[in-house]
């Protein structure tokens, strides 16, 4: 029974089967930790929604809804904590797939955030009709028509379905290549 060690045998009581060597070379709980998460930003006039992947990048869930003008110095703390892979920005376009009123403000705010993390890639990714799908899900949800006037609340919503969108999308162009 403890033929392999103690840790091996804890790992294969618990269904987590790899290669001894895998465990060797790290463990992992430092795998899990050390992956960077994704970020979405749904950048608004007055407040911006921000989502994040878990560490393994398989679930998006709103985080936090900030004013606008605090977006930089947020990611900055927040990126001090947590790594981050990616910033994902939700792309405001018209029915048509024309520029909107906010679009020029979005590609502006880009263009700080690049300049605040030149070595993070940023990703364009549409936001049609994110706001619909935040105010649908939390009536699914359950959430009290209180909560659904706080448009916070439908700002961050929006992010995470800007992400969990974007990680659909890229999950299918990789299967696509595969």
């Amino acid at each position: 029974m403890w033929r392999h060690g103690r840790r091996e045998h804890l790992l294969a009581h618990n269904r987590i089967l790899a290669p001894r060597s895998l465990h060797s070379a790290f463990s992992l709980r430092t795998f899990v930790t050390e992956m960077a998460r994704l970020l979405a930003i749904d950048y608004g006039s007055k407040r911006t929604g921000i989502a994040v992947t878990d560490p393994l990048q398989l679930i998006a869930s709103a985080l936090e809804t900030v004013p606008s003008h605090e977006v930089l110095k947020f990611l900055k703390t927040y990126t001090q904590r947590e790594p981050v892979e990616a910033f994902i920005v939700g792309l405001p376009k018209g029915l048509d797939g024309a520029d909107t009123d906010n679009t020029a403000r979005v590609r502006k705010f880009v263009t700080h955030l690049q300049n605040a993390f030149p070595d993070t890639p940023i990703h364009w990714h549409d936001e049609r009709f994110t706001s619909v799908m935040a105010l649908q899900a939390m009536i699914a949800g359950g959430s009290t028509k209180k909560d659904r006037r706080e448009k916070g609340n439908i700002d961050k919503v929006s992010a995470a379905i800007i992400l969990q969108s974007y990680m659909e999308s890229n999950h299918l162009n990789r299967d696509l290549l595969d």
